[in-house]
């Protein structure tokens, strides 16, 4: 159950993995690369940096550095690092829909071969349901379980009303810390609060494992609506300060610019659910706001005190 793990999960999938000295790097698309494990924040050198782009044909990649660094996008982890939870820690209209939920749905683990087979369909609702373009197919999703399967630390849960898988969650332990994976929900059930009864279960299940002391719920989005992440506070999670860097090819970093920006945030209006636009697009909303004054970003309503106030109280 560490890093290892992971990356072999990453790489029976298919995906390219990079080791350096501070991190890996996972090639989430042709040439764009992602550092994990998600929860480091680290600082890489600018040799470390460039040695990394220039020895593996780097387009960009995108890491999470820590919130007193001088140069990344102000951001955040939504992570729980409380191992007291339960009820009372949830808002009022949060604990009613986890109650609500139970009362309709079983949370439950369930095999990663049942996953692989029902949790397409419910993986397709969410991410259409979301507005954002489907570029996982059947035959990716069954891998993605089914990779899972092979290796030790990774669990699915389902929300089942009768026999019918309404809603899941992929889970990992690396170490000390839980991964919330791969969520999703058949939106026919969302009335039914399935999301909050499994959230709830599964956040309070994996604090009480031996040695886990922290859970992640997720990175700040380069492309996520608002929602996804309000849903995870209303549950009891916060959003951990953090520098999220972006980092491009020394060659397409020029053209990194506001007027490139505009041409993409005007491209997306046009083809809202275009994947690789949206990525894109916050891949150089991040770089452009990681030069910018900490105090000048704009953050999603839900969360702009929250951070504010832990920024402060971070120093």
């Amino acid at each position: 159950m560490n890093t290892e793990n992971f990356a072999k999960w990453l790489r029976l999938q298919g995906y390219k993995v990079i080791r350096t000295t501070s991190s890996y790097w996972y090639e989430i698309k042709p040439r764009i690369f992602q550092a994990f494990p998600y929860h480091w924040l680290i600082t890489p050198t600018s040799q470390e940096l460039s040695d990394f782009v220039m020895r593996n044909k780097v387009l960009g990649a995108r890491f999470s550095t820590p919130i007193n660094e001088s140069v990344g996008c102000i951001s955040y982890h939504a992570v729980l690092e409380e191992t007291d939870y339960g009820p009372e820690h949830l808002g009022k209209w949060a604990r009613k829909n986890v109650r609500r939920g139970l009362n309709r749905c079983t949370v439950e683990p369930i095999s990663l071969n049942r996953l692989a087979d029902e949790g397409w369909a419910l993986q397709l609702d969410t991410l259409t349901r979301q507005g954002r373009d489907v570029v996982m197919t059947p035959a990716t999703w069954r891998k993605c379980c089914l990779s899972a399967a092979s290796i030790e630390g990774f669990t699915a849960w389902g929300a089942l009303i009768g026999n019918k898988l309404a809603a899941s969650v992929i889970t990992y332990q690396m170490n000390d810390w839980a991964y919330m994976l791969y969520q999703q929900c058949d939106r026919k059930y969302l009335e039914d609060h399935v999301n909050n009864a499994l959230a709830f279960t599964v956040t309070s299940h994996l604090l009480q494992q031996p040695g886990i002391k922290s859970i992640l719920y997720g990175l700040h989005s380069l492309d996520a609506p608002p929602s996804v992440d309000e849903f995870k506070f209303r549950m009891g999670y916060t959003a951990k300060p953090v520098r999220q860097r972006v980092i491009f090819n020394p060659f397409i970093a020029p053209l990194v610019q506001p007027v490139s920006h505009s041409l993409l945030k005007i491209s997306r209006k046009v083809f809202p659910t275009n994947s690789f636009l949206a990525k894109t697009e916050g891949m150089v909303r991040f770089y452009l706001q990681g030069k910018q004054n900490i105090y000048e970003q704009e953050w999603p309503d839900v969360v702009q005190e929250q951070i504010r106030d832990n920024v402060i109280r971070s120093g």
